[in-house]
C-alpha cells in the first residue's frame, strides 16, 4: 500500500509531468521529421529508436498510473483519452492496420490533458456543445432556406453552381466561408444586375452574423469557467478564514 501511494506521488509530481511534457513534444517532433525521406534516409534509424522510445515512456507512465490508481484512473475522462492513444499505438500497423502508422501523430494530443490551461479550453469547448449544436441546426435551415430562394433566383442564367438544389447548399457553403464569393457575384450580375442584393442580405445574416454567434458562444463558455475557479477559490479562503476564527476563539477561551 505504502508503494501504491509512492508510485501515485511520483506520476503526479511536476517533475514527473514535465518529463512527459518533454518526451511529447521530442516524440512529436521526431514523427513531423519522418514525414521528409530526406531525414528518414540519413537519420531513419535514429527517429525509430526515438519513437519506439517514446511509446515505451508512455506505457510505462499509463502502467504506473493504472497501478497507483487502480480503477480510479478510469474516472477522469482525460486519463481515458491517454489509455485509447497510447493502445491505438500498441497495435501491430501492419496488414490491414497499417492506416494506424499515420495515427502515431495522436500522442501530441496528450499535451492537451497534461497542460492545464489547454485542458481548460477544450473543457470550455466542450460546455458549449449543446449553444453551439442550437446554433448549428439554425446556420442549416438558414442555408436550406437561402438555397432554394438562390435556385429560384438563379437557375436560368445557365450557371452550374445553380442548376439544382444540391450545388445551390454547396455554392452558398462556400460563400458562407467567405472563399470567392465576390466573383460568384460578378458572374452572376453579369445575368442579373441586381444580384448583389441576395448576396450581401445572405453574407450579412449568413456570415458575419452567425459566425460571430458561434464565437460568441465558445468566448461565454470560456468565460463561465474562471468564475467558477474564482469561487472554489473564494471557498478555499473562507473556510481557512472560518478555521482561524476558532482557533482565535478557543484561544480566548482557554485565557479567559
Amino acid at each position: 500500500m505504502v508503494l501504491r501511494d509512492r508510485v501515485g506521488e511520483i506520476v503526479e509530481s511536476d517533475r514527473f509531468q514535465w518529463l512527459i511534457i518533454g518526451v511529447i513534444v521530442i516524440n512529436a517532433v521526431s514523427l513531423g521529421c519522418e514525414t521528409s525521406p530526406a531525414l528518414v534516409r540519413e537519420y531513419g534509424d535514429v527517429l525509430t529508436a526515438l519513437d519506439h522510445s517514446a511509446l515505451a515512456v508512455f506505457a510505462c507512465e499509463l502502467l504506473a498510473r493504472l497501478y497507483a490508481f487502480r480503477l480510479r484512473f478510469f474516472r477522469d475522462p482525460w486519463n481515458c483519452f491517454d489509455f485509447l492513444v497510447v493502445a491505438v499505438a500498441l497495435l501491430p500497423a501492419a496488414g490491414p492496420l497499417s492506416v494506424l502508422r499515420s495515427l502515431r501523430i495522436l500522442r501530441a494530443l496528450r499535451l492537451v490533458a497534461m497542460v492545464p490551461s489547454m485542458r481548460g479550453v477544450v473543457t470550455a469547448l466542450v460546455r458549449s456543445i449543446p449553444g453551439l449544436l442550437s446554433l448549428s441546426g439554425l446556420l442549416v435551415l438558414l442555408l436550406y432556406v437561402g438555397a432554394v430562394i438562390a435556385n429560384n433566383l438563379f437557375r436560368d442564367t445557365g450557371d452550374a453552381r445553380f442548376g439544382d438544389l444540391g450545388s445551390t447548399v454547396l455554392t452558398l457553403f462556400q460563400i458562407t466561408t467567405g472563399d470567392g464569393w465576390s466573383d460568384v457575384m460578378r458572374d452572376l450580375m453579369e445575368h442579373q444586375p441586381l444580384a448583389w442584393i441576395f448576396f450581401l442580405c445572405y453574407l450579412l445574416i449568413g456570415t458575419f452574423t452567425m459566425l460571430n454567434l458561434f464565437i460568441a458562444v465558445v468566448c461565454s463558455a470560456m468565460q463561465s469557467a474562471v468564475p467558477a475557479t474564482a469561487r472554489e477559490v473564494d471557498e478555499i479562503v473562507l473556510e481557512e478564514l472560518r478555521a482561524l476564527r476558532d482557533e482565535v476563539r478557543e484561544l480566548r477561551t482557554v485565557h479567559v
